[in-house]
């Protein structure tokens, strides 16, 4: 897998893990995925914006419009209840590969 195949492939367990820990808007997700990976992965808003769209016609998150306290809206996002357990079945896949990776490399070394 590329890096783009790579971050393909693991954008909705990641925006799940962080609207799991509560509801966010498009730029303060791409802020947190950004921060908790060191800016390993930098997300960009053409990016996410037709991710979350696919995810919220797929239910795995709900938006909603605010408007704020300046006038201006913004769409905030948040799981539901079918995106959590999309979230945990992503999580068992991705804990299974890693085993997996882990097993090869740690194979490999130890036949190095």
């Amino acid at each position: 897998m590329s890096s783009k195949e790579l971050t393909g492939a693991s954008t909705i367990p990641i925006i799940l893990s962080v609207l799991s820990g509560g509801e966010n808007y498009g730029y303060a997700i791409i802020k947190q995925v950004a921060d908790f990976s060191g800016g390993k992965l930098d997300w960009s808003e053409p990016m996410l914006y037709p991710v979350l769209h696919r995810m919220d016609k797929q239910g795995l998150i709900k938006a909603e419009w605010r408007v704020l306290k300046n006038g201006r809206k913004r769409k905030y996002y948040s799981i539901t209840d079918e995106g959590r357990e999309a979230l945990l079945a992503k999580k068992e896949e991705w804990i299974d590969m890693i085993k997996v990776m882990t097993q090869l490399w740690d194979l490999k070394l130890a036949g190095s």
